[in-house]
């Protein structure tokens, strides 16, 4: 995953001390470089290495332009000059975060050096005139923990937004016939989100692992490594296909510079392959490059943004939502076929045959236990939005394919929303807490949050650092 970097704009006001701004800015900038985060500084615009007049914003617009940075770092160093932050936000339109260094006692003789706290309220004003939507964080000192957890919070958050924006997603063949619930509207979501598909027939699959076949050397590094990963259940000839679908889907994948892949996975490519895909899918997913089934590519595009949240720092699972625990209300089966990565597995794969499917090429495996995010990104009638919400590993009964038992708050308040929509039988899961960034993230990507429990002011408050 690529780094993150950011633009570094701290700003003061004319009528507060300025020696004590620039004091401030160099504070910030020594914090910044104490958490490694990586920025693009002002230093060379100005002498004093802050923002505060129309002429040097937009040589900062344009250096942070060239330097393609994903995020902008406004902090209020004395107060602020609030109408040209607002300007370089809208000139950039990326995440935006403000924040202010906790301002001292007045001194001896009532004289205040900086008002950084009224600065972010002004700011914040000016930038919903200016539509810009943007995140703060608590005005807190800069060893608060408060103010390295709203940067790596924000670091996140101009990841999944930096994702979405630059999301192509290989889509291998048509939906399936049945599958009404996975259509998508390809032209919409180019023109809402700049999303864009890159569909190919299932023929140019096919020839694709034919090709690995013959090349032989790149499908036997995949056998070798499944062999040491699973335990292989299915016949030579079957895993050196389930290797070939693998290295075909890569090359793809890099070929139309795609990041994510919705395969119709059945059951047309059985026939013509004489494997499922789902092994296949739980390797690229291991790389960092989701494949989705059944076409789903709204599950694609929830994939990525899990993923993105989490800072690639775990794989996340494509899922279904499939029935009830046995003995827990508010418990309900996650599954799948076997495409979930094998990182994600409790123990030691299997390498087998599917539940419903004659084919072999399906990974069995029950999932890691702990806390988890459920999320699906869906819509219909032109309106789009993510659902968000936690749960928690429990055990159950053993079942075929990828699977793990999960118990939310409310299992009824969830059902209802996924019957009544927009959402279907798909979702996504990570074994991280991603729903505050996520939640943050929908501003600025014009996709509406909907939490699947009333926790929102809990949501909010964790993001501002409480």
């Amino acid at each position: 995953m690529d780094k993150i970097k950011i633009g570094f704009a701290p700003t003061r006001r004319s009528i507060f001390s300025a020696p004590d701004a620039i004091k401030f800015g160099n504070l910030t900038r020594d914090r910044l470089n104490e958490l490694g985060i990586e920025f693009v500084d002002i230093t060379d615009i100005n002498e004093e290495g802050l923002l505060y007049n129309d002429e040097d914003m937009k040589k900062i617009a344009e250096k942070f332009k060239a330097e393609k940075v994903d995020g902008l770092f406004i902090p209020h160093c004395n107060f602020g000059t609030e109408y040209i932050c607002a300007r370089l936000a809208k000139e950039l339109n990326i995440p935006v975060l403000l924040w202010g260094p906790r301002d001292e006692r007045p001194d001896e003789n009532g004289i205040r050096l900086r008002d950084s706290q009224c600065g972010l309220f002004a700011t914040g004003k000016v930038l919903r005139r200016y539509q810009v939507p943007f995140t703060y964080i608590t005005n807190c000192r800069l060893t608060d923990p408060e103010f390295e957890r709203g940067i790596m919070n924000f670091l996140a958050v101009c990841n999944v937004v930096k994702t979405f924006r630059n999301t192509r997603i290989l889509q291998i063949s048509t939906r399936p016939f049945d599958f009404l619930t996975t259509m998508c509207n390809e032209g919409e979501l180019l023109e809402k989100f700049n999303v864009q598909l890159a569909p190919i027939p299932m023929p140019e699959l096919t020839q694709a692992l034919r090709a690995a076949k013959e090349e032989k050397n790149e499908v036997a590094k995949v056998v070798e490594f499944i062999k040491e990963n699973m335990n292989v259940r299915i016949k030579e000839n079957e895993l050196e296909s389930v290797a070939a679908l693998k290295v075909a889907m890569h090359g793809l994948a890099k070929k139309y510079d795609c990041n994510a892949i919705a395969i119709q996975c059945w059951n047309a490519l059985q026939s013509e392959i004489g494997v499922m895909p789902c092994a296949a899918n739980s390797i690229m997913n291991d790389l960092g490059i989701p494949v989705v089934c059944e076409t789903d590519i709204h599950g694609a595009i929830t994939s990525l943004l899990v993923e993105a949240a989490g800072m690639g720092k775990t794989r996340s699972f494509f899922a279904d939502w499939t029935v009830r625990h046995p003995d827990n209300e508010n418990g309900e089966l996650l599954q799948h076929c076997g495409p979930w990565p094998i990182s994600v597995a409790r123990s030691k794969p299997t390498l087998g045959y599917p539940l419903a499917f004659e084919h072999p090429g399906a990974v069995e495996a029950e999932a890691k236990h702990g806390d988890i995010s459920l999320v699906r990104f869906d819509g219909d009638n032109g309106e789009y939005s993510l659902l968000l919400g936690n749960a928690k590993a429990i055990e159950g009964p053993y079942t075929k394919g990828t699977y793990l038992w999960v118990e939310v708050q409310n299992w009824k308040r969830l059902e209802d929303k996924l019957v009544c929509g927009p959402y279907i039988h798909h979702c996504v899961g990570i074994h991280s807490n991603v729903v505050p960034v996520l939640y943050e993230a929908c501003k600025y990507i014009k996709v509406t949050p909907d939490l699947y429990d009333p926790v929102e002011e809990e949501v909010r408050a964790f993001i501002r650092g409480e």
